[in-house]
């Protein structure tokens, strides 16, 4: 298991953790109280930063219960933060509801997942190579 550090930004923020042991992702919690009115967003911060080593990345990722239950979602998602960002974490929440969602401090309101990433060097080229799909774009292998 890899660790990750996690620093606190007020006391009460409350650090990541996994719900249970199969998670794939950490729940994140607001430090702060908030509204999100319908069909509008707002930046919900967590206090929390994060140290990544290199070669790694966070998804921030919406939870399926408030997509459900509220209409609630993470605007950007999956929001990357980079290995070398160290500022507090901020979920940018989008209320696809009817009606205003409460948000109250140590809300769980989105998840943080831990995945790897390769670095490429990019390399102009001058043709590029023939596969199944071609160029076929948005729909092209069907519904």
């Amino acid at each position: 298991m890899m660790k990750i550090g996690f620093k606190r930004l007020s006391e009460t923020a409350k650090l990541p953790i996994y719900a249970t042991k199969g998670a794939a992702g950490m729940d994140l919690c607001a430090d702060i109280e908030t509204f999100v009115l319908p069909g509008s967003h707002r930046l919900v911060p967590t206090n929390v930063v994060i140290e990544l080593p290199r070669g790694y990345e966070a998804q921030v990722r919406p939870r399926s219960g408030l997509a459900l239950k509220h209409g609630i979602t993470v605007l950007n998602s999956p929001g990357t933060i980079d290995s070398d960002y160290r500022g507090g974490i901020g979920v940018i929440l989008f209320n696809t509801g009817n009606g205003p969602f409460h948000v109250k401090h140590g809300d769980r309101i989105a998840q943080l997942v831990i995945a790897a990433y390769a670095i490429a060097e990019p390399v102009e080229i001058t043709e590029v190579g023939a596969s199944e799909r071609g160029c076929g774009g948005f729909g092209s292998t069907g519904l």
